[in-house]
């Protein structure tokens, strides 16, 4: 595949972690805007159109070229696979000496990945994106069970490799519901 007719892809190291991308050869970026007028895209959608124009755009690249119809969950983890290369997040090898380290006290030659966390981001915008274009949910190639284990294996190897554990935030509970009818017996009589 030709990269340099590759849409240029960006990544950022944070918690809330995407992976940017913007259609080859369009340098305006578009983020908090919409030429529309009318209609300002929120920053979730936005993003949601440029992944899903870039996977477009690498389907178009694929040798030979795939339309989506015929594209599968092995299409997808190959396009993952594909984006490691821009990634910015250091991923220890288990012989390297910083290997379960989050923050390691010097340089080593371990290679550069996507963070699961964009990954996974990643997946569910084009997931969504998907069946918003016509797809059907049953045939999303973004929710096959490759791709969801894919995911899975790389937060396993991550977590171990950076010492971080990715455990699954638990829900709160809404306390607002169960105030509610605590502060309308409280109240003064006469009120209400």
């Amino acid at each position: 595949m030709d990269s340099s007719s590759f849409p240029e892809v960006e990544s950022s190291n944070s918690d809330n972690s995407s992976i940017n991308t913007a259609a080859a050869g369009n340098t305006s970026s578009s983020a908090g805007t919409s030429s529309s007028g009318s209609t300002t895209l929120s920053r979730y959608e936005n993003q949601k159109r440029r992944d899903w124009n870039t996977f477009g755009q690498y389907l178009k690249n694929h040798r030979p070229p795939l339309s989506l119809s015929r594209c599968s969950g092995a299409h997808v983890l190959e396009f993952l696979r594909y984006l490691d290369q821009f990634g910015k997040t250091k991923v220890h090898t288990p012989i390297c000496p910083f290997y379960g380290h989050p923050n390691p006290p010097a340089p080593c030659p371990c290679p550069l990945r996507q963070a699961w966390g964009s990954l996974d981001a990643l997946i569910g915008r084009l997931r969504a994106a998907y069946e918003e274009n016509g797809g059907r949910p049953e045939t999303n190639p973004f929710g096959a069970r490759a791709v969801r284990l894919y995911l899975r294996d790389v937060r396993d190897l991550q977590s171990k490799a950076r010492g971080i554990s990715y455990e699954k935030k638990k829900r709160k509970r809404p306390s607002a519901a169960v105030s509610p009818p605590a502060q309308q017996q409280q109240a003064p009589p006469g009120e209400g």
